[in-house]
């Protein structure tokens, strides 16, 4: 046969409720601690960027001290070197903060989500909770109903058994009967 194309699918087993259950609190388990390691790293990062915020802070003033010297002094040279250092440390500023920001952003959405997946977990445990409650009810009713069926079929064949007494009886009576041995032949 080419590629089993034309093979019979084996049909699967019925799945257990309880295990799709597990199954699907496991997933969004995984699914959250994967966010939460990002929103970790995302934090992490930050305090790296409000640090470097903070040096460039510090470097740009230093920068602005040295350049308002240098202009004082009146070396126009200097001043530029400085005006230059001055203009990439403000841009390394700017990108800076933007970065923060984005990595602020991000963090507090992921840990939204994280705690969005740990609510829909837990109302999943809650509700796998109440489904296997349900599940050992029902099993416990269908075995009371089996049992009760069950007695059910035996007074079905006692009375059965009852009509078909009567009916034998019936019967010998019509023989008798005929046979002139009845209670009316006395």
């Amino acid at each position: 046969m080419l590629f089993g194309f034309w093979r019979k699918k084996d049909k699967k087993k019925p799945v257990d409720p309880l295990a799709a259950f597990d199954q699907l609190i496991e997933d969004l388990e995984r699914q959250g601690a994967e966010v939460r390691k990002s929103a970790a790293t995302l934090l992490a990062l930050k305090g790296e960027l409000s640090r470097s915020l903070e040096r460039y802070t510090r470097q740009r003033e230093d920068i602005l001290q040295r350049l308002a010297a240098v202009e004082a002094r009146g070396d126009g040279k200097g001043a530029q070197v400085f005006r230059r250092d001055q203009a990439q440390t403000e841009a390394l500023l700017r990108s800076t903060r933007e970065a923060l920001d984005r990595a602020e952003l991000d963090s507090r959405l992921l840990l939204e989500a994280a705690t969005g997946i740990g609510a829909r977990a837990t109302e999943l445990r809650i509700e796998r909770q109440s489904a296997s409650a349900r599940l050992t009810a029902g099993s416990l009713v269908t075995s009371a109903m089996r049992e009760q069926v069950d007695r059910i079929e035996k007074v079905l064949a006692v009375d059965a058994a009852r009509d078909e007494v009567e009916r034998a009886h019936a019967l010998a009576e019509i023989y008798r009967e005929e046979q002139g041995e009845g209670p009316e032949a006395e």
